[in-house]
């Protein structure tokens, strides 16, 4: 019996190796049989472990939402001021979905998917992406850089505004510059002060 260390060494394998797979030949056109084949071992036996392609998908989307994610919470725990860590992770997550646009377009298409059919993954890493905002502005109400309020609307709104920028979709088709990125942050800062 394996594991569970061993179970998730296999588990590990398999999403690095799909991951690698989508970025050369897309996340559409890979198979759980590709897949199998390069770890030499039999779908079937990658179907021990991943009961179908999409949880495949999604644990590699996942790692995508989590260097995000773990950027942001960086910058979220850095000594800066707030209105600085605020404008500093929503220009990291421009500058990575942009990175991941022009360097991984076939995995940008992956990301792109989770957010237009709303996988349960997609959701989960905008409720984490929107505690992170949450968290620095309810500091910096509490630092008295913001005006006081609701920080888990603010945070809301913020990323609501930002979405043109975030959004893997939407910074493609909206790429008329302008708003900047910049002056957008710009106005949410007047609109926290």
């Amino acid at each position: 019996m394996m594991n569970s260390a061993e179970r998730g060494d296999i588990q590990g394998a398999i999403i690095g190796t799909a991951e690698r797979l989508f970025r050369q030949i897309g996340f559409q056109k890979t198979t759980v049989a590709d897949i199998a084949a390069d770890l030499h071992m039999s779908p079937a036996n990658v179907y021990r472990f991943f009961a179908m392609k999409a949880e495949i998908e999604a644990a590699v989307c996942r790692g995508l939402f989590g260097e995000i994610e773990a950027a942001a919470e960086r910058i979220a725990r850095s000594s800066a001021p707030a209105r600085e860590k605020l404008r500093n992770v929503i220009t990291a997550i421009v500058q990575l979905n942009a990175q991941r646009f022009q360097s991984d377009r076939k995995l940008h298409e992956l990301f792109e998917t989770a957010y237009r059919e709303n996988w349960p993954i997609a959701r989960e890493h905008t409720d984490k992406m929107d505690k992170i905002l949450a968290q620095i502005i309810r500091r910096g109400m509490a630092a008295g850089e913001f005006r006081p309020g609701d920080a888990d609307l603010a945070a809301v709104l913020v990323g609501s505004a930002c979405v043109r920028f975030c959004h893997p979709r939407l910074m493609v088709e909206c790429a008329d510059p302008k708003p900047t990125s910049n002056q957008m942050i710009d106005f949410c800062l007047a609109a926290l002060a």
